[in-house]
């Protein structure tokens, strides 16, 4: 944070963050959709965004341009500047973009606030864009998982309803599992999470099944985007915002998980690492 302005930035490549097949507009909307959910981690209203571009073939670049205009008036937030750079032929894509976004006027929550005796809440549903990209890999298009895959919608509104009721969020880029674990050594306390409160779309069921291995790769599966808080239930309840309870926070150090009325080991991948 700067005084009262949230700036993020992030970056995707090709071949680690998008599939060199996906379409130019939608890699353009994620851009943009993942900084954005960013901010409204933080319960920032946005303001503009700034883009590093690497340029390709023209009729790559329209696409492209035309998926980010799509971003910019679905989101309202401007194209305030940036640059472009030629990089050398077939070499991967990569683009960065900052956006920059107002904190509300009670400050915004980071992941270090949980509290011992707060629940753990996650808005939407979990493991649709794993699934996507696997989807997508095989060849399968059109389908609400790889949707949820290429076109990640921030939640902003959501963001700044829960902001002034919340200890402590962040969203969920890496993994369910990972980014609580995250949030619970931030805070200095342990987390548990019920794989079995853990809500998942009935297009994710459909194709990937409801058992405990479906379970827990939805669990550790990144780029869902959804809102991962430490709150009470009266506090969520102010909030209006619709919010599943996956787990809760106690003093200690750790994840523990459970599914089926008992305690589970985890599993040997909480989620993606940064190399």
């Amino acid at each position: 944070m700067l005084g009262d302005l949230v700036l993020t930035h992030d970056m995707i490549v090709e071949g680690v963050h998008f599939l060199p097949g996906d379409p130019p507009a939608d890699i353009a909307w994620k851009l943009a959709a993942v900084n954005l959910s960013d901010l409204a981690a933080k319960g920032a209203a946005p303001l503009g965004m700034l883009l590093g571009y690497s340029l390709g073939s023209g009729a790559w670049n329209g696409a492209f341009i035309e998926g980010l205009r799509q971003a910019i008036d679905a989101f309202g937030t401007p194209l305030l500047g940036g640059d472009t750079v030629a990089v050398p032929h077939h070499a991967p894509r990569s683009f960065g973009l900052t956006a920059i976004g107002r904190a509300p006027a009670g400050g915004a929550p980071n992941r270090s606030g949980a509290r011992a005796g707060d629940a753990l809440f996650v808005t939407g549903t979990i493991g649709d864009a794993g699934l996507g990209l696997e989807l997508a890999r095989a060849g399968e298009d059109g389908t609400a998982p790889v949707r949820a895959y290429r076109r990640p919608v921030p939640l902003l509104a959501e963001g700044r309803a829960l902001a002034p009721q919340v200890h402590a969020m962040m969203d969920v880029s890496d993994g369910l599992l990972i980014d609580a674990l995250r949030m619970a050594e931030a805070s200095g306390l342990s987390v548990t999470i019920d794989l079995a409160r853990v809500p998942r779309s009935e297009a994710a069921r459909a194709f990937a099944g409801d058992d405990r291995a479906a379970r827990l790769a939805a669990a550790t599966a990144g780029d869902d985007h959804a809102l991962l808080f430490a709150a009470s239930e009266a506090a969520v309840a102010a909030s209006g915002v619709a919010a599943a309870r996956v787990g809760g926070f106690a003093a200690g150090q750790g994840l523990g998980l459970m599914d089926d009325g008992g305690e589970i080991p985890l599993p040997g991948r909480l989620g993606y690492l940064h190399a």
